[in-house]
């Protein structure tokens, strides 16, 4: 009974992980550093939209939203968005129809997390944001800070969290897409989804699409 107990835990590891592999490697695009309207004016449009057209984000388009929100910038590793001592504590994952992604800021790649939708587990108890092609989630390594059990480490990781939703909702103005910036989610389903550690903490989320006609 034992071998037979331990040969199907085996094989419900092994599908486990076949599954979540299905997803690819999503290369993304270059960044066109060089599309949407001038600051003040992305400034004076931006606003929260609660209200999105079905139709998924251009490889394009989505590649210049992630690199705005968090992306490198410059040669030596810095990003879009400054973080404390520069820890680079931020990370932003894509949660859409098919599945889980973790922004790979480095290599400018979406790396596959989880296979599936998981929208619902973002949008929680507000079915709108269920509804955008893709939700930005950012998530904060409090590790990287220091002590993840200190106030003043969640609060910073807090306040970087807050720069790099502002840089999606000033580029979404900017460049014609609709956002809202929102702090409710299902915190148990997404840490499972996205696989975090006990370390790493949800803070903000963003559906994202294109406005709706």
């Amino acid at each position: 009974m034992k071998k037979i107990f331990i040969t199907l835990t085996a094989l419900l590891i092994t599908s486990m992980s076949m599954y979540s592999q299905d997803l690819a490697e999503v290369k993304l695009n270059a960044p066109n550093k060089s599309r949407g309207s001038v600051v003040t004016k992305a400034l004076s449009d931006r606003q929260s939209v609660r209200e999105y057209d079905t139709k998924d984000i251009s490889l394009q388009d989505l590649s210049d939203l992630l690199w705005a929100a968090n992306g490198v910038n410059r040669e030596d590793g810095k990003r879009t968005a400054p973080s404390a001592m520069n820890r680079q504590e931020i990370d932003v994952y894509v949660v859409n129809k098919d599945g889980t992604y973790l922004y790979d800021a480095a290599g400018h790649v979406l790396k596959p997390v989880s296979k599936g939708d998981y929208r619902k587990s973002v949008a929680a108890q507000q079915d709108f944001a269920a509804a955008a092609p893709l939700c930005l989630v950012i998530v904060a390594n409090l590790e990287k800070l220091g002590d993840a059990t200190k106030e003043g480490t969640r609060i910073t990781a807090a306040l970087d969290a807050g720069i790099v939703s502002q840089n999606i909702n000033i580029f979404c103005a900017g460049v014609g897409l609709a956002t809202v910036p929102r702090g409710s989610m299902n915190q148990e389903e997404l840490k499972k989804a996205l696989k975090l550690s006990d370390t790493q903490q949800l803070m903000l989320n963003n559906p994202v699409g294109y406005p709706k006609k």
